[in-house]
């Protein structure tokens, strides 16, 4: 059991250790490889695991539908809690709900179950991004259009991918083959690039930051728990989700709130010392769903 769990878990944290030696020595254009991360790479793997026609999508709703549950209702179960703490509910709870799905979540999912969990891996991260960004710019901004959605890569890859698998219309293998290799880049990439960012991340605010490491997994797992049991998710999607639950918040809410200048240094608290928790919460995670979940 400890073998496999480090299995699982040492590649991410040596990849992203990669990012953060790299950052440390040199001065990587990290935007512009995000950028070509979430233009190109995610896009490509998003649109080709969705059009595989071996991937029976509608297989997979209920797991969409608890992931939109997990990230939401984390928001709902805790704004009591920001209150209670006098913490702005725009600074608190977008860190809460928007966890590391992309980063850490598909590459963690793919060690530990398999290329099978790919398709659920990128449902989830498709859920959590597109949530991010409409309910969660929308919290930071009532007044940013959901149009802009639109423009997202991964919104249009997400649309074609989807309406190709739900068509039943058959893609060439070397067509689908090519995405899968050059899709399959962003999932290094995401790790390397987190390690990077965790670089510009400071500590001054670490009790809330150790507050929300505790309390972003804790909501997830607690809304995780009734809906495997409600839409009946077994093996490698309540695995997933499981997995996704526990998942540290993203760096992309340090960059967001940077943006809206929503106290971007008390959001880098609560991402980076979320993601060094990680390092306890994510094998203690992993333990119990290799046991009773997916064992052997």
């Amino acid at each position: 059991m400890i073998a496999k769990i480090l299995a699982t878990l040492l590649p991410v944290f040596l990849i992203a250790g990669c990012g953060v030696l790299y950052g440390r020595f040199r001065t990587p254009d990290i935007r512009g490889l995000n950028t070509l991360n979430m233009e190109l790479f995610v896009p490509l793997l998003v649109f080709a695991v969705l059009a595989d026609g071996q991937a029976p999508l509608e297989e997979y709703a209920g797991l969409a539908l608890a992931a939109v549950v997990v990230v939401l209702g984390s928001g709902l179960l805790l704004w009591p809690v920001a209150r209670w703490l006098k913490m702005d509910a725009k600074t608190f709870l977008p860190p809460m709900m928007f966890n590391n799905a992309g980063n850490m979540g598909v590459p963690l999912m793919v060690l530990a179950f398999g290329e099978a969990a790919l398709p659920a891996a990128v449902v989830v991260f498709i859920i959590e991004m597109l949530l991010h960004f409409s309910v969660g710019l929308y919290m930071l901004n009532p007044g940013t259009p959901l149009w802009r959605l639109l423009r997202l890569p991964i919104v249009g890859a997400s649309i074609a991918g989807l309406a190709v698998n739900l068509s039943g219309m058959p893609l060439p293998g070397w067509l689908l083959e090519a995405m899968h290799l050059l899709g399959g880049v962003c999932i290094p990439l995401m790790l390397f690039a987190l390690g990077v960012r965790m670089l510009d991340i400071d500590l001054r605010d670490w009790r809330t930051g150790l507050l929300g490491a505790l309390l972003c997994p804790l909501s997830g797992l607690v809304l995780a728990a009734p809906m495997v049991w409600w839409l009946g998710l077994t093996g490698l999607q309540a695995a997933v989700l499981w997995v996704f639950a526990a998942l540290p918040p993203a760096v992309l809410n340090y960059l967001v709130a940077e943006q809206y200048r929503q106290e971007p240094q008390r959001v880098a608290s609560l991402v980076l010392v979320g993601n060094l928790g990680s390092l306890v919460v994510m094998p203690l995670v992993l333990a119990v769903v290799f046991a009773y979940v997916v064992p052997g």
